[in-house]
């Protein structure tokens, strides 16, 4: 006689396992993504300048490679929207594999590029088309990799399902870090300069056994193939949106801005720390800098993005448990807090110092950032989240991420001082705070102790 209940259990560890698997896989592509668009933030703060604009100044030289940083913000929206559409209409799973196959291919023929002694103009302008493209996929991925995560985790576990696709962004530093400390200890300043900053491009091969992985393994979201399902028994094609973007835009105008506040705090700190600092620290004192070595910065960049996730995964995970905006809340008064005492201790030019700085912005940042893959999503309904999240997201990435080191670097040349980068930071800071406060709890007191609640639905849903 068959045993129901040695049945059930079986199922029950199939699912555990396939979920786990699905939680690595979403780790493993958000960490691979991200690597593929941070580490040319690294290469456009120590080598594009002298690579693709050799005949301009220092400081000009480095406007033009953030400049070029910049692009990739600017198409992350358009990303966003594109994946977002047709996320809504036809699955999370087929736009997660296109932006996946795209950003790789993008990045590894960065690395191909002729320089701009080679092939004059036309480096720059195929640079800046390539860049356009990791900004497309990246725009696209995020919404993706954490709707399969969220929605395929249980209600009472979402807020930590969510961190497998945040974490990606620190341990995407990391690698990218790693790979250009990497490269240069090993080559000469000629070599790195001429051949060894293009070996982290190439690496982005490694997202091909991913997409194989994804494509042949993973099962798009629960919860879309609920949507599917109900829309083919009703034979109802109001359930699936048709014009998800623009239902999205008119019904919750107010949460996608208000959402795409809720990074300003975090985006901002990044983005000084990654990429406006890597420039500003290393550049001679007759420059404008600190002359501090390269690997220095480089380290303690790499060191507290190695502690950031623990972070990430904790503040998602108690976001369970006490609600998501409380730690948004805290993150962004941390950031705020910090925005002065972070350049006191960062303009030493101790490497020590360096991290210390470093490593409090950093808590504030994944504070912030841990729970906000779930809020994001919870704050839509599932026929018109993977728009309305991503939407939010990449009004952030343009309006913040990609003008942040831009801002630095202007800040710095006028006034040679960082007095106004920490008043940006701060800004940007009380930004976070207002818009979180103005949203609702997507998972309140009355949410968390309902074994049958799902956070975001209402009640009567």
């Amino acid at each position: 006689m068959r045993n129901p209940t040695g049945a059930v259990a079986a199922q029950g560890t199939e699912e555990l396992s396939a979920h786990r698997k699905l939680l690595a896989a979403g780790l493993f592509g958000s960490s691979i993504e991200w690597y593929d668009f941070f580490v040319y933030g690294t290469a456009a703060a120590l080598v594009f300048p002298k690579i693709f604009f050799p005949d301009a100044s220092a400081l000009v030289g480095t406007l033009l490679a953030f400049s070029t940083f910049a692009v990739g913000f600017i198409a992350r929206p358009l990303g966003g929207i594109l994946a977002g559409h047709f996320g809504d209409r036809i699955g999370r799973k087929p736009m997660v594999l296109a932006c996946l196959i795209s950003m790789g291919l993008a990045t590894f023929l960065i690395g191909c590029l002729p320089s701009a002694a080679a092939i004059g103009s036309a480096a720059p302008i195929l640079l800046v088309t390539l860049r356009f493209i990791q900004g497309l996929a990246c725009g696209g991925q995020w919404g993706g990799i954490v709707l399969l995560l969220t929605e395929s985790a249980g209600p009472k576990r979402r807020g930590f399902a969510g961190t497998f696709g945040q974490m990606g962004v620190p341990l995407g530093l990391v690698m990218g870090n790693l790979a250009m400390i990497i490269v240069n200890a090993s080559t000469s300043d000629a070599a790195f300069l001429s051949w060894g900053w293009r070996i982290p491009f190439w690496a982005s091969a490694a997202l091909i056994p991913l997409v194989l992985y994804i494509h042949f393994k993973v099962e798009d979201s629960p919860e879309f193939r609920r949507l599917q399902e109900t829309a083919a028994a009703r034979r109802d094609t109001e359930q699936i949106a048709q014009a998800p973007l623009s239902e999205a835009i008119r019904f919750h105008w107010r949460k996608i801005l208000l959402g795409a506040g809720l990074l300003a705090a975090t985006n901002s700190a990044f983005y000084v720390a990654i990429a406006g600092f890597l420039a500003y620290g290393t550049k001679s004192a007759a420059d404008n800098g600190l002359g501090m070595d390269r690997t220095t910065v480089l380290a303690a960049i790499m060191v507290v993005s190695v502690l950031m996730p623990v972070v990430i995964a904790w503040a998602g995970k108690a976001s369970d448990s006490i609600g998501r905006r409380p730690l948004i809340l805290l993150g962004g008064g941390v950031l705020l807090l910090w925005a002065f005492p972070f350049f006191w201790l960062a303009n030493s030019a101790s490497g020590v110092l360096l991290f210390f700085a470093m490593m409090i912005s950093s808590i504030g940042q994944a504070l912030t950032y841990g729970p906000l893959a779930a809020f994001m999503a919870e704050l839509f309904e599932p026929r018109l989240r993977y728009s309305g999240a991503s939407l939010g997201y990449q009004i952030a990435a343009v309006a913040v991420s990609g003008v942040a080191p831009l801002v630095m670097t202007w800040i710095i040349a006028e006034t040679a001082s960082t007095t106004g980068v920490s008043i940006y930071l701060a800004a940007m800071a009380l930004v976070t705070v207002v818009c979180a406060w103005r949203l609702p709890e997507t998972n309140g007191a009355a949410v968390r102790t309902d074994p049958e609640a799902v956070p975001g639905v209402p009640a009567a849903a």
